[in-house]
């Protein structure tokens, strides 16, 4: 890192402690053209992607996939099997790469990670108080907590909403703050706890414009978020590809700020290898392939996987499997 990115950095950091600081650089960020976004979106995803670049991206798209189930109706047996899914996507044929992450509740986290103990399969859990974010700080503070020590290495945290959209930037910062701490903090490893990585959910379709959007998501980086995800998937707009622009332009900024790289995963909507792949070429044309890894862009998705691989199994056979081929989830 350079001088200049460390001392940056170190001013940055100082912003939480003042709600008017914090403030006015939060709304002395550029403002989005709306337009331009839009249009630039749209112009990415025509992009066509063809034999071998477009096997290579649906295996890439694959290893992104953080395989989801948030249901009131999950049980051990149906996140046990999902877990299995999520190692052998596709049992016949052992070249399928595994996905990135399974995520599920903080009660299923202990089932599921009965079957990916030694694997590089992450395990996922949304906390604090997911989807609304409307509970006390002490009960998202131990929800998370719970799913840290069940074997969660991923917490998949979602702002309140209502604190960011009446200015009260403080209290989401503060919350985040708190949350990493619980996810171990920056420490967790050398003093022998737990560390997991903290995804910050955004829920940008309550956001209402792209310009909250882009300071929600530094204000998110700010406060110590590993990743940005644009949705928890329980409202009507879930991810864009717009959306999901500002974000990656908003990490791309704050490395260069910073010197410190965040994730982006959107989540919701994302179905088709065809909306896999034009995400993976907004990524690359945006902010480059150093972000083209699973360790910095992830899919929250639960039905994409098996479309993903009815792709793979036509490129690799000539053949389309039926959709009822592989296991519904």
């Amino acid at each position: 890192m350079t001088a200049t990115a460390t001392s940056a950095r170190s001013d940055l950091s100082e912003l939480g402690r003042s709600e008017t600081a914090l403030r006015t650089f939060l709304h002395g960020l550029p403002g989005v053209d709306q337009v331009g976004a839009e249009q630039r979106a749209a112009q990415l995803g025509t992009r066509s992607i063809k034999t071998t670049a477009k096997a290579e991206a649906i295996d890439l798209a694959i290893r992104m996939v953080d395989l989801t189930t948030l249901e009131g109706a999950d049980t051990p047996g149906k996140v046990r099997a999902l877990a299995a899914k999520a190692l052998r996507p596709d049992p016949a044929d052992p070249s399928c790469p595994h996905v990135g992450a399974v995520c599920v509740y903080p009660s299923m986290v202990p089932y599921v990670a009965e079957v990916l103990r030694g694997s590089d399969v992450h395990l996922a859990s949304v906390a604090t108080s997911f989807p609304s974010g409307q509970a006390p700080l002490e009960i998202k503070l131990a929800d998370t907590r719970a799913a840290v020590e069940a074997g969660a290495d991923e917490i998949d945290m979602v702002i309140n909403r209502g604190a960011f959209l009446a200015g009260r930037y403080t209290e989401v910062y503060d919350e985040i703050v708190a949350t990493k701490e619980a996810c171990g903090g920056a420490d967790a490893g050398r003093q022998g706890r737990p560390r997991a990585h903290l995804k910050v959910i955004l829920e940008t379709g309550e956001l209402a414009t792209y310009d909250n959007v882009r300071r929600a998501s530094w204000l998110a980086m700010l406060a110590g978020a590993d990743f940005i995800k644009t949705s928890t998937g329980k409202v009507p707009v879930a991810a864009t590809l717009p959306v999901t622009l500002v974000m990656l332009e908003a990490v791309r900024d704050f490395r260069a700020a910073t010197g410190r790289q965040v994730g982006v995963k959107p989540a919701g909507g994302i179905k088709t290898t065809k909306d896999a792949i034009k995400y993976l070429v907004m990524v690359n044309e945006t902010v480059g392939p150093d972000w083209l890894h699973p360790d910095w862009f992830r899919f929250g998705a639960s039905s994409l996987l098996n479309d993903l691989l009815m792709q793979r199994t036509k490129l690799t056979t000539g053949v389309y499997a039926g959709p009822d081929y592989f296991t519904l989830d």
